[in-house]
C-alpha cells in the first residue's frame, strides 16, 4: 500500500507541533536557547555526553586508553540530557556549535582545545596518545577510511532508520523501506569486510572499530529501534555478530558504554565502576 502523496509548498515553514518526541526542543535554527554554564571537574578531559552510540564512542576510548595505561587520558563524563534541551545550553554551544552530543574539552596543554563531532574526538586522541590507530601510512589510511565510513554512515542508521522506523509518529513506507534497505547494505559491507578481517581496519583495534561498534553492535544486540534485529534479521550478518561479541567482552567496552546512562549519569574515576551492579548488563 502506498502512502497518500504529499505536496511540498513552495516555501517550507517551520510547524512547531510536527510530532516526535523531540518536537518541543527541535528547530531550524542554531544557537543557545538558554544561559546554562558548563560543570568542570579536576581531570584533563572533560567529556559533555550521553549513552547513544555516538556518545559511547568517546566513553569507549577513553577507557580502553586508561586500560592500556595512558594515565594522562583520565577524564570527568557530564551527562548531557537532549530529551530536556541540554545540547542548546549556552555553555555546551559555545562547546558544540552544531548542539549535539558529545563535546570535549581537552585542557591537558598549554591552552584548552574545543572538540565536537565524535570522530574529530576519536582522531585527536588516537594521535595524542599514540594508540589505536596504525602507525605506517597504508594502516592509517584503511583505519581512517573506515572511520569515515561510519560517520557518514551514522545518518542512515539513526536519522534515517532508526526515526521512521522507531520515532516516527507515523509509520511511512517508502521512508522505511528506504532506510531499511540502507542499513541491510551497511550490515553487509562490514560483514564482507570481517569476513577478510579480525577488525575493521586489519588485525588490530582500532578506532574505526570504537565508532562502528556502538551503532552495528547495539541493533546486532536488540538493543536499538524496537524489534530491529529481528525486523531487519541481523543475525543474517554473521561476520558481524562474531566482531560484535569479540569487541563487547573487552572490559574498557563494558565500561565506557555505560557512561553518562541509567546507570553512570557521571564518570570521574576508574572507583564509580564499582557502585554500578553487572556494568556489562542491558
Amino acid at each position: 500500500m502506498s502512502d497518500a502523496e504529499y505536496t511540498p509548498p513552495a516555501v517550507w515553514t517551520w510547524d512547531p507541533s510536527n510530532g516526535g518526541p523531540f518536537a518541543s526542543i527541535n528547530r531550524p535554527t542554531a544557537g543557545a536557547q538558554s544561559e546554562r554554564e558548563l560543570p568542570l571537574g579536576e581531570h584533563p578531559f572533560q567529556l559533555y555526553s550521553l549513552g547513544t552510540p555516538n556518545g559511547q564512542k568517546v566513553s569507549i576510548l577513553f577507557e580502553e586508553l586508561l586500560e592500556a595505561g595512558y594515565s594522562g587520558a583520565e577524564y570527568d563524563a557530564w551527562l548531557i540530557n537532549i530529551g530536556t534541551g541540554d545540547q542548546f545550553g549556552s555553555g555546551f554551544v559555545a562547546l558544540n556549535p552544531n548542539s549535539k552530543i558529545p563535546a570535549l574539552l581537552d585542557r591537558s596543554g598549554p591552552q584548552p582545545i574545543r572538540l565536537f563531532e565524535s570522530g574529530a574526538m576519536l582522531l585527536h586522541l588516537a594521535e595524542k596518545f599514540g594508540a589505536f590507530i596504525p602507525a605506517d601510512a597504508a594502516g592509517r589510511a584503511e583505519c581512517l577510511s573506515w572511520l569515515m565510513w561510519q560517520m557518514g554512515s551514522a545518518p542512515f542508521i539513526g536519522g534515517g532508520y532508526g526515526h521512521f522506523y522507531h520515532y516516527a509518529p507515523v509509520k511511512i513506507e517508502y521512508a522505511i523501506n528506504r532506510y531499511a534497505m540502507e542499513v541491510k547494505r551497511l550490515f553487509s559491507v562490514a560483514d564482507n569486510r570481517l569476513k577478510e578481517t579480525r577488525f575493521l581496519a586489519g588485525e588490530d583495534y582500532t578506532i574505526a572499530d570504537m565508532a562502528a561498534w556502538p551503532w552495528l553492535g547495539n541493533l546486532t544486540n536488540g538493543l536499538a529501534y524496537g524489534t530491529t534485529r529481528e525486523f531487519l534479521q541481523l543475525h543474517e550478518y554473521e561476520a558481524v555478530g562474531r566482531w560484535v561479541e569479540e569487541i563487547m567482552a573487552r572490559p574498557a567496552v563494558q565500561r565506557g558504554r555505560i557512561v553518562n546512562t541509567a546507570k553512570m549519569p557521571e564518570r570521574h574515576s576508574r572507583a564509580d565502576f564499582d557502585k554500578v551492579e553487572e556494568p556489562a548488563a542491558g
